[in-house]
Formats: C-alpha cells, sequence, structure tokens
C-alpha cells in the first residue's frame, strides 16, 4: 500500500517584502492622519468635559456642557438658519450643476473646455478672497451693483440686510461650489457607455428623456457624493459669515451659524470647553443627516 506525500504549501518568498513595503508606504499617512485629526479630536472630547468656574478653576462634569448647548438658543437658531441654507441652497446648487455637465456631457455646447474651465473658475478662488469679493459687490453704498443701479436711476437694494444675508450667502457658496460638483458629475458621465445613447437615439429618444432616464440614473453614486458632500459643508459654513460680519454686524451676528458660534466662544469668549461641546454636536448632527441620506438611498437601490 503506497502512500502519497502531501503537498506542503509554502508561503510567497515576496509577500513579505510587499506588506513591509505596502506599510512603509502607509505609515505617512497614519501620522499624519492621527496627528492632525485623531489627537485634536480626541484632546477636544476631553476639553468638553470640563466646565470652567471662577472658585476651583476647571471642574470634570462629562454632560455639563453638552446640557447647556442643548438649552443655549444662540446654537438652535445657527443651527435653524443652517438648515434653511441646506434645504434651500443645496437644491439649487446641485440642480445647476447637474445641467452644465449635462449640457457639456452632449456635446452641443462650443468651446465645452473653455465653458468647462469657466464654470470651474471660481472654485479655484481661494474662499477668503471669494467672500470679500461678494461683500464688496453687495455693498449698498460702493458696491458694484449699487453702482450700476444708481447710474440707471433705480435705487440701490441692500443686500446685506437682515432678511436677505442669507439668501446673499448662498449665491456666494452657489457661485464657489457649482463648478466643483459639475466636475464629480461630469467625469462621471464620460463613464457612461455612448452606445447607450446612440441606440436611443435610433429609438427616437430626445436628449432631455435620455438624460433623464440613462444619465442621471448612471451616475446616481456620483450624485450621493455630492449631496453628503454638500451637507457636511453647509454646517461647516464660516468663511463667508465670518468675512461679512465686518460689513454687515447688524444682520450677521456672533452666533450666525454654529461653527461661527464655537469659534466666537472660544476665542472671544475664552470658553474652550464649551466651544469644544458645541463642536462635537454639530459634528454628531452631521453623521447623522449624512447617515439618514445615505440609508435611503440604499433603500430605494435595494427596492429598485
Amino acid at each position: 500500500m503506497s502512500t502519497q506525500a502531501t503537498p506542503v504549501r509554502r508561503r510567497s518568498s515576496t509577500g513579505r517584502p510587499q506588506t513591509i513595503a505596502a506599510w512603509v508606504l502607509v505609515t505617512p499617512f497614519l501620522v499624519v492622519f492621527a496627528t492632525l485629526f485623531l489627537v485634536p479630536l480626541a484632546y477636544s472630547a476631553y476639553l468638553s468635559t470640563f466646565t470652567s468656574q471662577l472658585a476651583g478653576g476647571e471642574v470634570f462634569d462629562l454632560f455639563a456642557n453638552y446640557s447647556r448647548a442643548l438649552s443655549d438658543p444662540s446654537f438652535w437658531s445657527g443651527l435653524g438658519r443652517v438648515a434653511i441654507f441646506l434645504f434651500v441652497q443645496v437644491p439649487i446648487m446641485l440642480v445647476a450643476s447637474l445641467f452644465f455637465a449635462l449640457a457639456l456631457d452632449s456635446g452641443r455646447v462650443r468651446g465645452g473646455k473653455v465653458v468647462r474651465l469657466l464654470i470651474f473658475l471660481p472654485y479655484a478662488v481661494p474662499g477668503v478672497v471669494a467672500a470679500l469679493m461678494w461683500g464688496y459687490i453687495y455693498g449698498q453704498d460702493f458696491g458694484l451693483i449699487a453702482q450700476v443701479l444708481q447710474a440707471l436711476g433705480a435705487p440701490a437694494p441692500n443686500l446685506l440686510a437682515p432678511d436677505a444675508v442669507l439668501g446673499s450667502i448662498m449665491n456666494i457658496v452657489c457661485w464657489e461650489f457649482v463648478g466643483y460638483n459639475m466636475i464629480i458629475m461630469y467625469a462621471a458621465l464620460r463613464t457612461i457607455p455612448t452606445e447607450l445613447f446612440e441606440a436611443a437615439e435610433i429609438d427616437g429618444a430626445s436628449q432631455l428623456r435620455i438624460a433623464w432616464s440613462i444619465k442621471i440614473p448612471a451616475i446616481r453614486q456620483a450624485l450621493i457624493l455630492t449631496v453628503i458632500f454638500s451637507i457636511i459643508g453647509s454646517f461647516q459654513l464660516f468663511n463667508e459669515p465670518s468675512l461679512l460680519y465686518a460689513i454687515a454686524p447688524n444682520a450677521i451676528g456672533t452666533d450666525f451659524t454654529p461653527n461661527l458660534y464655537a469659534y466666537n466662544v472660544a476665542f472671544k469668549n475664552q470658553d474652550v470647553n464649551y466651544s469644544a461641546a458645541i463642536a462635537f454636536l454639530l459634528g454628531i448632527v452631521i453623521v447623522a443627516i449624512s447617515v439618514v441620506v445615505q440609508t435611503i438611498v440604499n433603500r430605494k437601490e435595494r427596492e429598485q
């Protein structure tokens, strides 16, 4: 009776060097990520659990700052403005981005490369410069809009009035980020096989029908990405109200947005503990809304 030796599997000699090389390449990113993100995040969480008192200094109280923020009218008013900003500005911005992406992808726009560059160009302008530039344009006494209307004999509107400043900020953000979102959507559109469009055109489908039935469903993941990025960006609104505050202090308060409120609490009121709690609550809201949006989209995709 003969016995057959079982072959012994030998680990590839190249496996270990590849693993070492992978860790060498990844380690710089992990170090930077931990230094600039994880460590500050952990330190902020630590600070948020203390309260400052005149007698006794900082005292540990796990939920005191969080309960204070949840009952703070300034925090809720800022969150309300951001919610209005989210539900008004984001749809307008994404619809405009989708329109430009579909128009450029159709190939019927003359000078498509130049047009694409011009639409994307505002995103290349630093946010601080964009806010200052639009602040000058909005100025009621010296602004470009006011000067043009006065030359035409029309009264100049106060675009930085308390009831108009949020809309003015929406316009700035749209101007800045329409091109950014357009590029994401346009890149996704370019990956769709052209055979689908040609077959639809042979069947007599119009460009509008092709866009609605083929192109938009095909770039759903890119649309979801832009929606989530826009949600995060809306709750992080800071540059525009912070810079316009110097021009319109009566319209933009120190608590105009939660981010701006946390900044002023930390650096003007010198209450870093409470500021850290506000920032963490804002982060929880962002994560919760993003998860809800992602869950709804995944559920609809499964139903289809």
